[in-house]
């Protein structure tokens, strides 16, 4: 879960809004990677493979903004009755401001949406009244985890699908949009308005 966050000041999130959003192409996913390769390679001098854990490209990963610029991330990965909040980091001149609680608020609410009722992290130990502070609780029993040189505390946190989940009986074309964006039309929502004329099907 969260890996990094400390008291430090900057100047730089004074008056700057905070904003997430899903990471979509491949820029948004090299940004992901300097984010995570500042605060993991280079703070925390976690080795490259551990970090880097093949599982990127099978996650949906959230960007977070002061103004304009990119400076946290977070990863959330998919199992069959929960879902999994990991590698949240945020640059080191941006602890002071809202992005991780932003970062983690719309995981959360993203989650609701896909219909989730249980999230599962890891959290390193030293910040588990972090992850409290959204109602996720140690696991009864939790196993000792230990990896990249932290220990770790298992935590859940229920939650309750949001009144708009998605359903097997919800709108087709909602279920086909772009991932995060299901109340706006996307572009196979305007290929509808063309014939089924499938020149596959053509003599």
């Amino acid at each position: 879960m969260l890996d990094s966050i400390s008291r430090s000041h900057s100047q730089k999130t004074v008056g700057k809004q905070t904003s997430v959003r899903i990471a979509r192409t491949l820029n948004d996913l090299m940004t992901v990677t300097a984010i995570r390769s500042a605060v993991y390679l280079a703070e925390q001098d976690c080795p490259i493979e551990e970090e880097f854990d093949g599982n990127d490209l099978v996650a949906a990963h959230f960007i977070g903004y002061v103004g304009d610029e990119p400076v946290a991330c977070l990863r959330v990965r998919f199992f069959g009755d929960f879902a999994k909040v990991e590698r949240l980091a945020v640059r080191h001149q941006y602890r002071r401001s809202t992005v991780a609680f932003k970062l983690v608020k719309a995981s959360v609410e993203y989650l609701k949406r896909k219909g989730f009722r249980k999230i599962y992290g890891q959290a390193q130990d030293r910040l588990v009244d972090f992850w409290a502070h959204f109602g996720a609780k140690p696991v009864p029993n939790s196993r000792p985890i230990i990896f990249s040189d932290f220990s770790y505390t298992e935590m859940v946190l229920e939650i309750e699908p949001g009144p708009d989940a998605i359903t097997l009986e919800s709108d087709p074309y909602v279920i086909i949009r772009p991932e995060g964006e299901w109340d706006t039309p996307g572009v196979l929502d305007r290929s509808r308005n063309r014939a089924a004329t499938s020149p596959l099907r053509q003599p």
